[in-house]
């Protein structure tokens, strides 16, 4: 069968063909194709010819893609597009980030913002600080110094720096950090005192030394390893600045001006903040296409499972069931509808939800399907099964987790 070739490849039909050299004729040959051999140069050669081939044999035009699926069978199949994590509105986390830390905070400081930190306390753990800082540099004032010690009598110790002195010390003799393990540490800036959380509990009260509004950076460093860092309230972050963290808004204290406002106008909605489990949210409206909901937990060790329901209140179906199965190490999907399960669906890239785990999970609504993100990281997505999601009106999370904050 002679081939008539394009220009652009035409000089190469000159040649003889051999079995060391394979002219362009022969690349269309079933069995060529079917070697390896073959298969390298078809790459090579393939971008030179145009879309169609024609046959002088017959007026018959194939596409070149059915050349190609002669030795399809032979390629490795063909990977799912990474997607993006799509962070709900003012909500952009910092995942990791390297240490020393030192970063502006978005919109400064105020009343109703809280700064939430995650990490591990290294094993060989010694110290490591926290400062609300005035400035940039390491040797600029500090409003707040957050320092826990490992060094004989354990103990956390909070200071202020200005003018460039310290002040006097505040100590508690208590170690609320273990060598070793993960923890979630929440600044709340309050209008009297800075409130202590460590993992969920109330730790200290540092009464202000210095106005709020000096304070423009947040400065970590020592022996720990970041996870994330999140500021909750004050004012988005401007463009020039795409490595910070836009915030969305506190309890009940946030300002209206420091509310993010959504792309249609709205402003985001306010989060809960430790809410007890089992946790009932109820979305207003209904689920809408593009809408986010923030789940922040952590995963005690003892844990065996817990569950997350997006269902509908009048008739109990859950469009989205999500099951992490932390004895099995699986995370089960599926849906309840009129009554009856699905199948199930447990392929992950990854397991975020081990045990002693803290975890940052992101579930968006689509068009066509829900996409799950945890920690930042693309986690599974899950085709609608409830072609009507928008009558999906309830959030359900119960099991053996503890919640630091929804947001819905």
């Amino acid at each position: 069968m002679l081939l008539l070739l394009p220009a652009s490849a035409a000089h190469l039909s000159n040649r003889s063909c051999s079995p060391a050299l394979p002219c362009p004729a022969r690349l269309y040959s079933p069995s060529f194709c079917q070697q390896s051999s073959g298969r390298a140069l078809w790459a090579l050669i393939r971008p030179l010819i145009r879309p169609k081939f024609t046959t002088t044999s017959s007026s018959l035009e194939a596409p070149l893609e059915e050349a190609g699926e002669l030795f399809s069978q032979d390629q490795p199949p063909a990977q799912p597009l990474k997607m993006a994590f799509v962070p709900a509105p003012g909500y952009q986390p910092t995942y990791n980030p390297k240490l020393p830390y030192s970063q502006p905070i978005p919109g400064g400081l105020s009343i109703g913002m809280s700064v939430y930190i995650q990490g591990i306390a290294k094993e060989h753990m010694r110290r490591f600080h926290v400062n609300f800082a005035v400035g940039q540099s390491l040797e600029a004032d500090v409003a707040f110094h957050f320092n826990p010690r490992f060094d004989g009598w354990d103990k956390v110790v909070f200071n202020s720096r200005q003018g460039g002195q310290w002040g006097s010390e505040e100590k508690k003799r208590s170690m609320p950090f273990s060598k070793g393990k993960p923890f979630e540490l929440v600044f709340m800036v309050q209008a009297e005192h800075y409130k202590v959380m460590v993992d969920g509990k109330l730790f200290y009260e540092f009464r202000h030394r210095l106005p709020l509004q000096m304070v423009t950076h947040l400065q970590v460093d020592g022996d720990l390893e970041l996870q994330s860092i999140n500021f909750l309230g004050g004012q988005p972050v401007p463009p020039q600045r795409p490595m910070m963290t836009p915030a969305y808004p506190g309890p009940s204290f946030a300002y209206h001006n420091s509310l993010p406002v959504r792309g249609d106008g709205l402003h985001a909605r306010t989060p809960t903040f430790n809410p007890p489990v089992p946790y009932t949210g109820r979305l207003h409206g209904g689920l809408t296409a593009r809408k986010t909901i923030i789940i922040k937990g952590y995963v005690p060790p003892s844990s065996k499972s817990f569950i997350i329901n997006f269902k509908v209140g009048s008739s109990g179906d859950l469009a989205l069931h999500i099951n992490p199965r932390i004895g099995e190490g699986a995370v089960v999907r599926n849906s309840l509808l009129n009554g009856s399960w699905g199948s199930e669906e447990r392929k992950l890239s990854y397991n975020p939800f081990g045990p002693g785990q803290f975890f940052d999970l992101s579930i968006r609504c689509g068009t066509d399907r829900f996409k799950v993100y945890a920690n930042g990281q693309h986690l599974f997505d899950y085709a609608h099964r409830f072609s009507a999601f928008q009558r999906v009106d309830v959030i359900e999370i119960h099991g053996d987790v503890t919640l630091s904050y929804v947001q819905i």
